[in-house]
């Protein structure tokens, strides 16, 4: 883990921890009257030449002369509002792999096509933000005080000074659908058709997969799954509470590896830390591994500890990313692979 990425206990739990997801409650919908009016199907065209207004989930409204053209996003909202049509001019967070790919949380997003302002933690470069003329700044919240996600607080006064209202989504202690659902409101009122064929039918996948993981919870419930993330020097082994993904699954009856209260208290409730040494330490049939780049990958461990794991010996790793993007096209095949994992999952614990 980069040490800038350490100088916050709460957004380095969620970036080095595989519990690195999860404000309370989600606040009301779509903000108010104009706000519902600005995003109705019927309305969307009208919207675009009039006021466009947004309630977040800090309570606070964005409100703009017209609907936002020129968007500048976290990469995973980027990728998320992709989805359904609507596209980012500018992004920030990680995006470009040094090999020049995409990163994972780009999903389908064509990165040669927008303006990065920012590639890493604590990078932000607000000349080019300036330059993009932005109408909105959109990005994630991973705690109750509503800190932007990838907004370095350092520079948020200025990146803020250059005019754009800023939408916060929160992703912290509520479960997946409750996100989802905002993203998917806030990219109405932008405009998008959210009762198209391609949206429904993913909406209808998500649900789907929802109820097989719930029914193979049911027919394997002794099958404990651990969720982690690999660094250098600790391996972090995450508490299903605040995880945006975790609390859900874990609510569709999934039987997780939970730390003590008092292991979790360190990072703020969100993972313990283990020396590689100490790896073992609990009994798992399933491991969910961290799948960004921030975190080393299964196939680049090289810990004898981790080999001798019985989950690992049985092949039973699979990828998560605690990040998810927030589109019913990219979370269903999250539920999918958990449920896969649990079906076929020998009990080695």
């Amino acid at each position: 883990m980069s040490n800038a990425r350490a100088t916050h206990l709460s957004r380095r739990g969620i970036l080095a921890a595989g519990g690195a997801l999860g404000l309370g409650a989600v606040l009301a919908a779509c903000g108010d009257d104009d706000a519902k009016s600005g995003g109705s199907d019927k309305e969307t065209t009208a919207a675009k030449s009039g006021p466009w207004t947004f309630k977040d989930d800090r309570g606070q409204t964005a409100k703009t002369d017209k609907t936002p053209a020129n968007i500048v996003s976290f990469i995973g909202v980027a990728a998320a509002l992709h989805d359904y049509g609507i596209e980012s001019k500018g992004v920030f967070g990680p995006t470009k792999l040094k090999d020049g790919k995409a990163d994972v949380q780009a999903g389908d997003l064509d990165i040669s096509k927008v303006t990065v302002i920012g590639n890493e933690w604590g990078q932000f470069n607000i000349e080019k933000y300036a330059a993009l003329s932005p109408d909105v700044l959109i990005t994630t919240m991973f705690d109750a005080a509503g800190t932007l996600w990838y907004v370095p607080e350092e520079s948020k006064k200025k990146i803020l000074a250059v005019g754009a209202p800023s939408v916060g989504i929160s992703v912290y202690d509520v479960q997946l659908p409750t996100p989802l659902q905002r993203m998917l409101e806030l990219a109405k009122s932008l405009g998008a058709d959210t009762t198209s064929s391609t949206i429904t039918a993913a909406k209808k996948r998500f649900e789907d997969a929802a109820a097989r993981l719930r029914a193979a919870t049911k027919a394997k419930p002794n099958i404990k799954v651990l969720v982690g993330s690999a660094s250098q020097d600790i391996f972090y082994v995450s508490g299903s509470n605040l995880s945006v993904d975790l609390e859900y699954f874990k609510a569709l009856g999934v039987n997780f590896v939970e730390p003590a209260a008092s292991a979790l208290k360190a990072s703020g409730g969100w993972y313990e830390n283990l020396s590689w040494e100490n790896v073992d330490k609990y009994g798992a049939d399933v491991i969910m591994m961290d799948n960004r780049t921030s975190a080393i990958q299964p196939a680049d461990i090289t810990e004898g500890t981790w080999k001798k794991l019985p989950a690992v010996k049985a092949g039973q790793v699979i990828a998560r990313n605690p990040e998810p993007i927030l589109s019913y096209d990219k979370c269903a095949p999250l539920l999918e692979d958990l449920a896969k994992a649990i079906e076929s999952a020998k009990k080695v614990s």
